[in-house]
């Protein structure tokens, strides 16, 4: 029971928004008519919105019966959502939207059957095919693109999706687009999240990039006061963040009532307006209320009081709204009853039937982990060579080559990164005194040039919007071939690597793809490199289900790997030693524009009868100068370099240990839990019987990497750590 003072608080507030209704409603209907909001329009808002509204009930019934085994409702924020949906184009425009939006995702044709089947895992679920939770939305035919848990992600992958349509416009005015690429001229990328989500930084990101190039994001901005049990305040300067970007360049900002789908509309109105008329990004404050929990799994009654939700409540778009009809003489209360009476029972006909569709093989759930057409481990992908000129072309230089070559060939691909291109200011490409950036290592150098006019380009200094914007630009069908600059910074970037680039193409079902090649420079042996510029690690990524990992030795390899990354269909990590750019005993003729090695093929680079090494990267070379040091002393060392990691070539290491039944595998990352552990565990499991002695490992010492040279030389591999490890193999 509420004390007296409660009590009186709520009259108030009652009283004072009852006012507020009522004497809005005439500017409402008046609003309506300027803008051209039919009746008939305003009735199908309402019965989206109660649509929306029983979807999430019959989710939480569900999930009370254990047919459904998570809920987070889209409660309070329908009515901004039924007017984005009415404004915006289904499978013309795109839309990422984020976990609230049901309401919009019906508005655009998903049905309350196929959201149910979602909450219940079955075959039904369009948005993922029994893969991600409920509230994830996704549909190819809509152009609604598959969303993760992951907050703020987003808004770099609608920059890059809007990247994309304006490359591809670009390219038809140029007479440029072979493969029709589908684009609209004045097609919108809507986007969204809660408020809480604006304190991530990618939000931040996405706006600045947004901004700088003039894109058609819409970024919507629900607002319903908390993140989770955080209020706004906490996290926003002003408490507002229309007010924190109030002005900032380039960005338009609407603030709108979202309970109120006649003024979102007219405000969405304005903002499509903008868009189309690419006059750059739009923010859309919406005000809405969060009438349920964050979700089941957290009870909002423990940190908000009885008058703030009873004063929710009154505000709720599912009670103002039919209000507002009502009062405005839109709808009679028997056409609202009958209304809510028919929706309620069109979904409760829903979840029967999705209660009753059958949940997926549960061995479908390891497909479409990568690509079921383009095998990348075939012959497809094993040319000759036709080799020219000299043999000096350095590790560097073959991938430029194949980069320059890649470009002229497909103007789809994009190469950007941070100063991979020549200049930031294109009228400086017409000064002959200026050579260009081209790379910190120059291997991007000259291809700018050699594209056409923004296939290669610069970044901000933000790794995750690289990779974020590379994803929205891949999803699309372009081939984006981005840089990290150095191994040691691509950690801002792992949420995109891990959550969202490795998990498109699999959390969509095969719906949506992310063929994309992500280059980084690695590794140590360069004097003053330190802890910071050193950095190995490959065996964080070959843990990551979706991704291929290439980690070339020689500019051959580099070439031919480079070239069946680019050509693939999956997201390849293509690791750079930088160590080897500009090796001379790793340099190689010019191979041609068709060469290409398929992954998961290791090459014996020595052959041996007494011991094997297994290597890749810098520790290959390595190894062959330690197996040159044995072979003086009448040993016999096999050296097989794996040249990719994922997946790795098990056969290459059975067929070498069959002759040798010694093994030894060595690698430049740290000791613990690097690659060498797998390869070991392989060798455990699979040709334990082949082995006459313990399978051994040279691995850098589980430090960080010192400045002073000869501390780095003690934690680094080095050629006489190998060949010490090989003689303790071979006198076991």
């Amino acid at each position: 029971m509420l004390d007296s003072e409660t009590a009186q608080s709520l009259a108030d507030v009652k009283g004072v928004l009852r006012q507020t209704m009522q004497s809005s409603i005439q500017e409402k209907m008046e609003t309506a008519r300027r803008i051209g909001l039919s009746k008939s329009m305003m009735r199908d808002f309402l019965r989206t919105i109660v649509q929306s509204r029983r979807v999430d009930d019959a989710e939480i019934s569900m999930k009370k019966q254990n047919k459904a085994f998570f809920q987070i409702a889209g409660a309070g924020h329908e009515g901004v959502l039924v007017a984005a949906a009415a404004v915006l184009k289904p499978a013309y425009d795109f839309f990422i939207p984020y976990y609230r939006d049901r309401a919009l995702c019906l508005g655009l044709g998903v049905t309350p059957y196929e959201m149910l089947c979602q909450a219940n895992g079955n075959i039904g679920d369009t948005a993922s095919h029994g893969r991600q939770m409920p509230s994830h939305w996704g549909n190819r035919r809509l152009n609604i693109v598959s969303k993760t848990s992951c907050t703020g992600t987003q808004f770099l992958h609608a920059c890059g999706v809007a990247e994309a349509g304006e490359y591809l416009s670009q390219l038809k005015k140029m007479g440029l687009n072979p493969k029709n690429r589908p684009f609209n001229e004045d097609e919108i990328i809507y986007v969204s999240s809660g408020d809480g989500t604006t304190s991530e930084g990618e939000f931040w990101e996405g706006i600045t990039t947004a901004c700088v190039n003039r894109l058609p994001v819409l970024f919507m901005i629900e607002d319903n006061g908390y993140a989770i049990s955080v209020p706004v305040a906490t996290q926003t300067p002003g408490g507002s963040i229309s007010k924190a970007l109030a002005n900032f360049p380039g960005l338009k900002i609407f603030e709108v009532d979202g309970s109120c789908p006649i003024l979102s509309y007219a405000v969405l109105k304005e903002a499509e307006k903008h868009l189309r008329q690419k006059k750059g990004p739009v923010l859309v404050h919406a005000h809405v209320t969060r009438p349920y929990s964050h979700s089941l799994s957290d009870d909002h009654v423990m940190y908000r009081s009885a008058a703030e939700l009873e004063q929710e409540k009154i505000q709720d778009v599912i009670n103002s709204y039919p209000k507002t009809l009502l009062e405005a003489g839109v709808m009679t209360q028997a056409e609202i009853d009958k209304l809510f009476d028919e929706v309620s029972k069109e979904v409760k006909a829903a979840m029967s039937k999705a209660l009753e569709t059958p949940w997926p093989d549960p061995k479908d759930s390891l497909r479409h982990l990568c690509s079921e057409t383009v095998d990348m481990t075939s012959s497809k992908f094993e040319t000759v060579p036709t080799f020219s000129g000299k043999n000096d072309v350095p590790l560097a230089g073959a991938i430029n080559r194949v980069l320059r070559a890649e470009i002229e060939r497909d103007n789809l691909i994009r190469v950007f990164g941070e100063d991979v291109a020549d200049f930031g200011n294109m009228e400086k490409m017409q000064d002959p005194t200026l050579k260009g950036k081209g790379g910190v290592f120059k291997v991007t150098s000259g291809l700018q040039r050699a594209g056409v006019p923004g296939q290669v380009f610069n970044s901000p200094l933000a790794e995750a919007n690289i990779i974020g914007r590379g994803i929205g630009m891949a999803l699309r069908g372009l081939k984006p071939v981005v840089e990290i600059q150095f191994f040691d910074y691509i950690w801002p970037a792992y949420m995109q690597l891990k959550n969202e680039m490795a998990t498109l193409r699999y959390r969509s079902g095969g719906d949506y793809t992310c063929p994309m090649v992500v280059r980084v420079p690695i590794g140590g042996y360069l004097r003053g490199g330190a802890m910071y510029h050193s950095q190995s690690g490959e065996s964080l990524f070959t843990h990551i289900p979706g991704i291929k990992v290439a980690y070339p030795s020689n500019a051959l390899d580099a070439a031919g790997l480079l070239r069946t990354a680019i050509r693939g269909d999956d997201p390849v990590l293509f690791l750079e030693h930088k160590h080897l750019y500009y090796q001379g005993y790793n340099r190689t003729a010019d191979p041609g524009n068709e060469f290409m090695i398929p992954f998961g093929k290791a090459k014996v680079v020595r052959e041996g009868k007494h011991a094997t090494i297994v290597a890749w990267g810098a520790l290959v070379n390595k190894s062959l100068e330690a197996a040159k040091k044995l072979q003086a002393e009448g040993h016999e060392v096999e050296v097989i370099d794996l040249r990719t990691l994922a997946p790795f070539d098990m056969e290459a290491i059975k067929t070498s240990l069959a002759k040798t039944n010694r093994i030894l595998i060595a690698h430049e990352a740290t000791r613990t839990c690097g690659f060498a552990a797998e390869i070991i565990a392989r060798i455990n499991e699979e040709c334990f019987e082949l082995l006459d002695a313990p399978i051994l490992r040279v691995t850098a010492k589980d430090s960080h990497i010192p400045y002073c040279p000869t501390s780095e030389d003690f934690i680094l591999p080095q050629i006489d750590d190998v060949y010490q490890e090989v003689l303790t193999l071979l006198k076991y």
